[in-house]
């Protein structure tokens, strides 16, 4: 990975949760590499530990492993990142899951709570916990991630698509709360090779990409890129936006 000293994020302190591989990996590679400081969460504290090696060591990361919706581990990456580095100035909401495929018809009650919870509950704690400690004061911006299944039906991850158009709403909602000294703005991929996203591609890419204009699936560095452009002044004049990152499948009809 490359480092820069002096890059557009100088001095500058991000929270990147679910960061330990993938898409948060891919946006705290790029924040780090244009001069930030970050501090990155997941569940496990060895797969974070080997993240932040990669990301040049403690100087330039921490992390915190815990639960994303467990408020008292929101508290304690807070914390934690503001005795390493100072004041928080940007948020990137990226852990999600989607524990149950199907129609939502069928779905357990139970999970459907839980993926509520996590995708969206979580990510508006996330947002109090930082607006509190150093945002309301200093400004700064937040970044959801959010899915293309949130902006259209998607057959067989209905309760996962519908957590991610509230996720879209929540990002509006901040947004409109929040200006003008905080901008909130979400990404929607489409398929990004990850491991979270494996059973929608695995032993079939060619089939699934097919109808991508682009005619690939995504990888984590294209998200990456665009999240930090709308972490940086780049973007100093859009808030509320969610930009669609579907190498142009949704315009043949696609999920």
């Amino acid at each position: 990975m490359s480092q820069t000293s002096g890059g557009r994020f100088e001095g500058k302190v991000a929270i990147v949760t679910g960061a330990s591989r993938g898409i948060g990996f891919a946006v705290a590679e790029r924040f780090v590499a244009d001069g930030g400081r970050v501090c990155i969460t997941a569940r496990k504290a060895d797969a974070l530990a080997e993240a932040v090696e990669q990301l040049g060591g403690h100087e330039r990361a921490i992390f915190v492993a815990g639960a994303a919706d467990d408020a008292a581990h929101q508290d304690d990456v807070v914390a934690a990142t503001t005795d390493a580095f100072g004041p928080v100035d940007f948020l990137v909401n990226n852990t999600g899951i989607n524990p149950a495929y199907g129609r939502m018809i069928d779905i357990d009650l139970a999970a459907a709570n839980k993926i509520f919870q996590v995708n969206v509950v979580a990510a508006i704690g996330w947002a109090q916990k930082v607006y509190r400690s150093s945002l309301a004061e200093r400004g700064g911006a937040i970044v959801n991630i959010a899915s293309v299944a949130g902006q259209r039906p998607a057959p067989g991850i209905g309760t996962y698509g519908a957590s991610k158009a509230a996720l879209i709403h929540v990002t509006e909602e901040l947004a409109v709360e929040l200006g003008p000294n905080i901008r909130v703005n979400a990404v929607a991929p489409a398929v990004v090779k990850t491991r979270f996203a494996e059973a929608l591609y695995e032993g079939r890419e060619d089939e699934v990409s097919a109808p991508y204009p682009l005619k690939r699936l995504g990888v984590p560095d294209d998200i990456g890129s665009v999240v930090t452009f709308l972490l940086s002044d780049d973007a100093a004049w859009m808030t509320g936006q969610t930009l669609t990152i579907d190498g142009g499948v949704l315009l043949t009809g696609g999920v």
